[in-house]
């Protein structure tokens, strides 16, 4: 049941509200949900209310548990292949076999070849009577891209404040509890990560990461390169693009994290009809969309979820649509697949430069992610 702020004259201190008789006398003020209200002014930046696409606990009774971990494969890797031949090269096809009577949006073996899990390394708790475990979990945490054979874009909500965590990035993964691929994956530690200077884990501006890896992933057919778009370049309103990831096919507590990767297209929405439509969900209508997003979606049924988080959205070039651009990566909504409310994305054109500084710093080759 909702409760409203004006119905009570009492102080909401944890929301930062104020009673009524303290704002009667302020002509400026605004009667709004207790929600919108923070150190008594209105949230129009979605702090506290955005769903943030990571895994989280659905129930407040609920504490984050360790999950089975990922299959470990010992299928053999492909042929290294030229990463010359270019960046953002989609296998629509698959890579070695094609599935048939797909009917609940899996891709295609290989069809996102730039496509990584990034995972958490835990250790298990060790056998009775040993004081040393030497067995580990690699427990997901969530998408991301390669755009170098070293280097991982993700979103700085999956990463930031936990440097202390052994991370990994698995590259070539597609059914994530079967041995059976016709290619195994790669998995590579992170060795640094480089969270955007400006993110702000509230509302998530500027949720931009890089992970550096330990040593090169070997390209091959299902081991890409994701290309990043130049300054400022967004696809035009309408283009049809692509989101993949492991992530819940619906919200709350009935959804269910996939084992197959999974893709849903969704097209472009300009950012002011994006921002009218999230004024009209619980974000009120003094909500403004920050800069550092983009938005895609707003379709029944078709959106990210819990666990998409950090995952990339990529975009057919018109004047060549075989090649595929990130335009975003994954990061909030207001619920998953709710009609006419698009999912936002980090603005990935937005941070080119930032990531170009950052490649240069450490003596990296842009190249990769160059078309």
């Amino acid at each position: 049941m909702k409760i409203w702020a004006f119905a009570f004259a009492v102080v909401l201190v944890a929301h930062g509200a104020v009673a009524e008789d303290e704002v009667t006398d302020d002509e400026n003020c605004e009667c709004v949900p207790y929600y919108l209200c923070a150190n008594g002014s209105i949230i129009d930046d979605g702090t506290t209310l955005i769903d943030i696409r990571v895994r989280t606990c659905d129930n407040y009774l609920d504490v984050c548990c360790s999950t089975p971990p990922l299959e470990v494969a010992s299928t053999p890797h492909p042929p290294p292949v030229d990463h010359k031949a270019g960046c953002g090269l989609r296998n629509p096809e698959g890579v070695g076999f094609r599935i048939t009577g797909a009917v609940d949006n899996e891709a295609q073996f290989g069809e996102f070849p730039w496509m990584v899990a990034v995972m958490r390394v835990e250790m298990v708790d060790p056998p009775e009577g040993e004081e040393v475990s030497t067995q580990s979990l690699n427990v997901y945490q969530c998408g991301g891209s390669l755009i170098h054979p070293q280097v991982v874009l993700t979103g700085a909500h999956c990463v930031a404040g936990k440097e202390n965590l052994h991370l990994k990035v698995r590259a070539g993964e597609w059914d994530t509890q079967t041995k059976n691929e016709i290619y195994g994956f790669q998995d590579r530690d992170v060795v640094r990560m480089v969270v955007h200077e400006q993110f702000r884990e509230g509302n998530l501006f500027n949720d931009v990461a890089l992970l550096f890896l330990s040593e090169p992933l070997d390209p091959a057919e299902n081991v890409g390169f994701a290309c990043v778009p130049p300054q400022g370049y967004l696809p035009p309103p309408g283009t049809r693009c692509f989101a993949t990831g492991w992530g819940k096919d619906v919200f709350g507590k009935e959804g269910q994290y996939q084992v197959i990767l999974k893709k849903i297209d969704l097209p472009i929405v300009a950012n002011p009809v994006c921002q009218t439509a999230l004024r009209k969900t619980r974000l009120g209508g003094h909500f403004r969309l920050h800069q550092s997003f983009m938005c895609a979606g707003g379709e029944q049924g078709k959106d990210t979820c819990k666990g998409d988080g950090g995952s990339p959205l990529v975009c057919p070039l018109p004047d060549h649509p075989t090649t595929y651009i990130q335009s975003g990566i994954v990061a909030w909504g207001i619920g998953c697949g709710e009609n006419l409310v698009p999912g936002v994305y980090a603005n990935v054109a937005l941070f080119r430069n930032w990531i170009d500084e950052r490649m240069r710093e450490a003596q990296l080759d842009t190249t990769y992610y160059t078309y």
